[in-house]
């Protein structure tokens, strides 16, 4: 068994069917609580603690489908490509939007660390929160961050995204769908941004478009948050 669960294809396999279940949920119950990535944790978790799995043999398979994380970001250019005249129209309040998303996301997390007086090294790690793990990663780990506490941060601002947006869009009323898929992507990055989706294309492609810009902005602005 030791061998078994020591196989890249055990952590694979066990990924693919822990999220296939959460989706097959959510169709079910047709409820945004019910976000399949958020299932696939809390049943991975679940699997690994009662069968005394060490993190390090699942990760084997884990390491296998991190590789996919890069490529599906670059993917994301499809939907812009075909929303490049929106984009042209709108390029000064796309900027403007990424900007001001960037600047609360990144400026609360440095207050509330610095009201809180937590270490250096666990604000640099939450700094890029909002921006998709491979960008986040990258940050914090050129500013000194722990990559662990920058992925679960990640991961948590990305599912309470996707699980509150459309909540929070039908709240404040807005119709505007460019306005709509910049604050997903700015705020919740590529997780946020399978919701825009399916809210629309037009969401779904300023999403994805947010993401980028977003992180170019969060990369220039912790150059001077710290030093």
């Amino acid at each position: 068994m030791a061998e078994l669960f020591a196989s890249p294809f055990f952590g694979i396999s066990l990924s693919i069917v822990a999220f296939l279940i959460g989706v097959q949920l959510q169709k079910k119950t047709g409820l945004e609580l019910c976000n399949p990535l958020l299932i696939a944790i809390v049943l991975v978790s679940a699997v690994l603690l009662v069968c005394r799995i060490p993190y390090e043999d699942y990760n084997q398979g884990g390491a296998v489908i991190n590789l996919f994380l890069s490529p599906a970001t670059a993917c994301l250019a499809v939907s812009i490509y075909t929303r490049i005249q929106l984009l042209k129209e709108n390029w000064l309040p796309i900027l403007v939007g990424c900007t001001a998303g960037s600047l609360t996301s990144m400026g609360s997390i440095y207050g509330l660390c610095r009201l809180f007086r937590l270490d250096e090294s666990v604000t640099v790690s939450l700094l890029p929160k909002s921006v998709t793990t491979p960008i986040a990663i990258s940050v914090s780990q050129s500013l000194g961050g722990i990559q662990a506490i920058t992925v679960v941060a990640v991961i948590i601002t990305g599912i309470l995204g996707s699980i509150f947006a459309p909540l929070l869009i039908k709240v404040f009323r807005v119709k505007d769908p460019v306005a709509a898929g910049l604050a997903i992507g700015a705020c919740s990055h590529a997780v946020g941004t399978s919701k825009a989706l399916e809210l629309g294309e037009t969401e779904g492609a300023m999403s994805g478009l947010a993401i980028g810009v977003c992180g170019i902005l969060t990369v220039v602005i912790s150059l001077f948050l710290v030093p």
